[in-house]
């Protein structure tokens, strides 16, 4: 007989196991991406970013060649004003020793990564995280890629690798977990902001108990 306990799976994300890394969310990138609208991915890289801000995640921000492809997207420079930027020339974030050693500092083994494109920059630097030691989460709605197959068989690439798919959204609940613990405010308002219909419904329930 299987003894039932209320211990979690250790599989899942906490503010003590992981770290965010968002890397290439610029304007220039988003020109060559096709795989989603340039709204809901600026929406969703958003939310993403305020959850690493409401539950105090560390976070390393990268951007390539800035001054040919602009900087970061405003949501997250205004979300995460007080982060730096690491600019690289590298095409993979992990051949970068900047990247690596801000990765390092962030003392967490379990990497939430997203960026543009998912084929080149999440693809390479998830590969290279994962060989160095590192779980990785790939944020598949905060990433893009050029075509839809470059999208699909880059992240079976990195599932095959042993990279774990996840959503912004799942990110923030996973974190939250419990909707009588701390941090269940931030949460509401990052789903009344960013998480659609679910949103609309928290709003509503939020209305109701006031």
């Amino acid at each position: 007989m299987v003894n039932e306990t209320t211990s979690p799976s250790d599989q899942l994300l906490t503010q003590q196991n992981c770290a965010i890394t968002l890397i290439d969310h610029q304007p220039e990138m988003v020109l060559g991406v096709n795989t989603i609208e340039t709204g809901a991915l600026r929406n969703n890289v958003a939310g993403l970013a305020k959850t690493a801000d409401a539950y105090d995640i560390p976070v390393v921000l990268s951007s390539i060649t800035k001054e040919y492809n602009g900087p970061l997207f405003e949501e997250i420079r205004e979300i995460l004003p007080d982060e730096d930027v690491i600019d690289r020339t590298t095409m993979n974030s992990w051949e970068d020793e900047a990247y690596v050693e801000a990765i390092e500092e962030t003392g967490r083994d379990r990497l939430v990564m997203a960026g543009l494109w998912t084929e080149v920059c999440v693809c390479f630097a998830a590969l290279s995280a994962m060989e160095a030691g590192y779980d990785v989460y790939v944020v598949v709605d905060a990433c893009g890629g050029r075509t839809a197959a470059d999208h699909e068989y880059s992240m079976e690439r990195m599932m095959n690798a042993g990279a774990i798919p996840v959503t912004w959204a799942q990110v923030l609940y996973e974190l939250q977990r419990d909707w009588a613990a701390d941090g269940a405010e931030e949460a509401h308002q990052i789903s009344i902001d960013h998480a659609g219909d679910f949103g609309v419904a928290v709003e509503f329930a939020d209305f109701q108990t006031k």
